[in-house]
């Protein structure tokens, strides 16, 4: 089954829906094949790297406010396994990121370069949005930096990238982690591992009466 998965790796609900799915996939006797396809929750510049707190502080009413939304997050990442650290997170445009997973996928390190920037925005505070760090991510997944800082100093994928971003808006895809089953069922939000479950059996179900 094809597992499509549309994600920003600055989203921290994406971030624990992919590891939910992982959960899930691990107790789903069929084979999947996944894919990492590009959503930007908020395509604005970012010239000068800023927390992410004040980040959401400017536009969600201030920093308590902001504190309290990362508080729930971060409460919910750990019931999934994982450490959100927003002291450290940096916001940042994620538009080269992406490019970097598309470089990646043709090179068959997609997974560990979208578990590697998830670690590196949430985790490690690293500006996801520089090229620098980008390259020297890249570096640690066993691709090549020096080839990779020239390629997003290029033009190459841009065109690519935009026509996908362009694609999941006539998908109607507006809020993220989205996946799609099959190509075609989609399930939105971070759903619990056996709901996962349940849906890929579902659709096993379906897809084999079509047939």
């Amino acid at each position: 089954m094809e597992i499509e998965i549309y994600a920003d790796v600055v989203c921290p609900w994406c971030y624990i829906g992919k590891h939910r799915l992982e959960q899930a996939l691990a107790s789903y006797d069929g084979e999947v094949t996944v894919h990492y396809r590009p959503f930007q929750l908020d395509p604005s510049p970012v010239p000068e790297p800023v927390p992410v707190v004040d980040a959401l502080g400017a536009k969600f009413g201030g920093p308590a406010n902001a504190r309290q939304m990362v508080a729930r997050v971060t409460e919910a990442a750990a019931d999934a396994g994982l450490r959100l650290d927003y002291d450290r997170a940096i916001a940042a445009n994620t538009f080269d990121a992406h490019r970097l997973v598309a470089y990646a996928a043709e090179r068959g390190r997609a997974a560990e370069t979208v578990e590697a920037l998830y670690r590196a925005h949430f985790v490690d505070g690293i500006d996801v949005g520089s090229r620098d760090a980008l390259a020297a991510l890249a570096g640690r997944v066993g691709l090549d930096d020096s080839d990779v800082r020239r390629y997003l100093d290029s033009d190459e994928g841009i065109k690519e990238l935009a026509a996908e971003l362009a694609k999941a808006r006539d998908l109607g895809i507006s809020s993220v982690p989205t996946f799609v089953l099959a190509g075609k069922y989609g399930i939105s939000g971070a759903q619990e591992p056996q709901t996962m479950l349940a849906a890929l059996a579902e659709v096993e179900r379906l897809e084999s009466g079509a047939k």
